[in-house]
């Protein structure tokens, strides 16, 4: 393309030349069409290299093309620019060409139509509207990607900064994704692309080298493709050969990674090995261990095991002549077909109605979870995050009790295993037996363990899971289940906080009807009572205030406040109750609550030091008292001075234990030579046990002074 004349370009020539050798002439005729319509749309429009914007599209369609997408594919890639850029309708290609080009036309569009506030928002935004395209048709992926390539291939005529911007973009999003669906010649050259505009220097000094190394290696590559041949030859196996030379934008990354200098990325040569069928693949990688020896651990078997995107090949890393690694990579030719064009290669255009393959329902299925994830992500950055955990391809394989073989990526807990089998097994997973011994739930899985999930039915997701779980599943499904039940937890605090406040109105809660609900609801943000009431339990509106509004609107006083009511606090209310780390409340503690907007109720001592300047608003406090015998355990921190000796802190934490309390934390801090200062958080039912606790330890003789904090 980039070798034709304007004249040459703004015909449809290029795109028909590729499009003959597999469409039939009916579906040729409809790819004039487009191209006409096209044509006549953008007449008058420029790129910023100052060719016809024709020019756009149409490169757009040939890329297609090269990878045989069909006839409708093909003409949404020509008009893919046509409705947003230009007087034409959705309408029109419907009428033209049919609902399938409208809707994929569509898909590619509303990528780009929203404005946002920051560039980070943007990009996760429209990553959101590119997926949740995808996932309905990845024909839109594949337009897109095609879209985003020519635009790379053609950023020389963009200013520097809008250069480095696109290229950070094509790198941290449209390569992972394309590496993802197995388009690995389109993922290579993004990469490099994205290398050459991010880091020019670099990408500069890196050229010259290669093109200063592949002459001094032009002897040893072919001395080992010699060898290669012949053994192969032996053993009588008709194959092709060819050596891989790596792009400048992997042999950056790894001598990143891994500190090498470029000469030492070099001395690795690679090949790939084509061969007939599947059972060639497995008597090549015999036959060329025997020439060169293997080396350990650098073999790895993606035929039995296919990577998730549906890669193929064997792997392998020998001794080559001089000690110089060879890697070899064996597969078919069907296996390379899909190795080169990934997801791609499964929505070729067919003639007729085939069955969708195993690899195709496994890309399908990996489409489908990106609606789940978005649907229970709060927003765009939270979505981002999910799903670029799963656009990286690094995985671990593990097995069910019953040998099923789970792909999970590498770094995967057990937790995250339990949320892959089902959501309910992850919502009450307890513990995990691997490879039949118990551990805990964060343990992280290697390849080849078995793994074996025990759930109670009482059990629920812990919020500490989100700290080391991986898989964007797992991450979701616990967020989901935190947020739906810190909203349920607010809906009830909210209710004993409404009826609070209509009390200290004399107002009977009881006898609010439905109509003076109906009447509230009115012109609200809140559509629900029941988000009314969740919004006065996160504090995000004021429960005297909602109670005023039931009241009378005559004209007459409002009746005068008694004395509020106090609401009971069990210590087991959830999310939506929290006590407050600076003073650490206890039963039997005087206590007073505070509305803190978006986090619920936060319960204080009345004498806390840190809500002394904030009590003048009596609307945002509220009265509670603690519930007699609610049985819950409470932290309480406390400090203690003790004698520097052996064996002091065993003595100490002796003390505790008789006092049936548990030691959450410990620290120490070495006061002098002669003392030693003990920080601990222990757990106590109430004030009269905390003394008990106390006294205990008053009667050490190592303990010089003890306070709570």
């Amino acid at each position: 393309m980039s070798e034709s004349t304007p004249s040459e370009i703004l015909t449809s020539e290029p795109l028909l030349r590729v499009a003959t050798t597999y469409l039939r002439p009916s579906d040729l005729e409809l790819l004039e069409q487009a191209f006409h319509l096209a044509a006549c749309a953008h007449k008058g429009q420029f790129r910023k290299s100052g060719e016809p914007y024709l020019i756009h599209p149409l490169s757009v369609a040939v890329i297609l093309a090269e990878w045989h997408l069909d006839p409708q594919a093909l003409c949404a890639a020509l008009l893919h620019d046509t409705v947003e850029d230009t007087g034409t309708t959705a309408q029109e290609i419907m009428e033209q060409f049919g609902h399938s080009v409208s809707e994929l036309v569509e898909g590619v569009s509303k990528l780009d139509r929203l404005e946002f506030q920051t560039e980070q928002q943007a990009q996760a935004e429209n990553f959101r509207k590119m997926l949740l395209a995808m996932a309905r048709d990845v024909r839109v992926i594949l337009i897109k990607l095609a879209d985003r390539l020519h635009n790379m291939r053609t950023l020389g005529a963009m200013k520097s900064d809008k250069q480095r911007r696109i290229a950070r973009e094509t790198l941290d999003i449209y390569g992972p994704i394309a590496n993802r669906l197995g388009l690995h010649k389109l993922y290579q050259e993004l990469e490099d692309l994205g290398f050459r505009y991010l880091y020019p220097n670099r990408y500069t000094v890196l050229s010259k080298a290669l093109k200063a190394a592949r002459g001094n290696r032009r002897e040893v590559v072919g001395k080992i493709l010699t060898a290669l041949e012949q053994r192969l030859a032996s053993f009588g196996l008709d194959v092709s050969i060819k050596g891989r030379e790596k792009h400048l934008s992997s042999i950056y990354q790894k001598m990143q990674e891994k500190s090498l200098s470029f000469s030492q990325v070099q001395d690795i040569y690679g090949f790939r090995v084509i061969v007939p069928d599947l059972s060639s693949c497995y008597l090549a990688l015999g036959a060329l261990h025997t020439l060169y020896k293997p080396i350990p651990g650098k073999f790895k078997d993606y035929i039995a095991i296919p990577k998730s995107n549906g890669y193929q090949s064997l792997h392998t890393t020998l001794f080559g002549p001089f000690g110089t690694p060879v890697e070899i990579q064996i597969r078919t030719r069907d296996m390379h077909k899909i190795a080169e064009s990934g997801v791609a290669s499964h929505w070729l255009y067919k003639s007729s109605n085939t069955p969708l393959s195993d690899v195709q329902k496994k890309t399908h299925q990996w489409l489908q979870s990106l609606l789940e994830y978005q649907s229970e992500s709060g927003d765009a950055a939270e979505f981002l995050e999910h799903i670029k955990v799963d656009l990286f391809p690094d995985a671990v394989y593990v097995f069910t009790p019953k040998g099923t073989i789970k792909s999970l990526i590498r770094g995967a807990t057990a937790v995250d295993f339990a949320y892959d089998v089902h959501t309910d097994i992850g919502h009450h997973c307890v513990a995990a037996k691997i490879n039949d011994q118990l551990a805990p739930l964060r343990t992280i899985l290697n390849n080849g363990d078995r793994v074996e999930i025990i759930t109670e039915a009482e059990a629920t997701p812990n919020p500490a899971w989100l700290n080391y779980v991986v898989t964007a599943k797992a991450r979701a499904k616990i967020r989901h289940y935190l947020r739906t039940l810190r909203h349920e937890e607010a809906e009830v605090l909210g209710e004993r906080l409404l009826h609070q406040a209509l009390r200290a109105l004399n107002a009977d809660p009881g006898t609010l009807t439905t109509d003076q609900w109906e009447q509230l609801l009115k012109g609200d943000r809140c559509k629900t009572r029941e988000e009314v009431l969740a919004e006065i339990g996160l504090g995000k509106r004021l429960n005297i205030v909602v109670a005023r509004s039931f009241l009378p609107k005559n004209g007459d006083t409002f009746p005068t406040p008694e004395m509020r009511t106090s609401i009971t606090i069990r210590g087991s209310e959830g999310m939506a109750v929290q006590f407050a780390p600076c003073c650490r409340p206890i039963p039997g503690d005087p206590i007073i609550g505070l509305i803190k907007k978006g986090q619920g109720l936060l319960i204080h001592t009345q004498d806390c030091q840190n809500i002394r300047q904030s009590r003048t608003d009596p609307d945002k406090w509220v009265d509670v008292a603690w519930e007699n015998n609610s049985g819950q355990l409470f932290e309480v921190a406390i400090k203690v001075l003790v004698l520097n000796r052996r064996g002091v802190l065993a003595t100490v934490a002796s003390a505790i234990a008789e006092a049936h309390s548990n030691i959450d934390s410990v620290t120490i801090a070495k006061a002098d030579g002669t003392y030693s200062e003990i920080n601990f958080t222990v757990q106590v039912q109430d004030r009269a046990h905390l003394a008990i606790l106390m006294q205990n330890l008053r009667e050490n003789p190592d303990v010089v002074r003890l306070t709570r904090v």
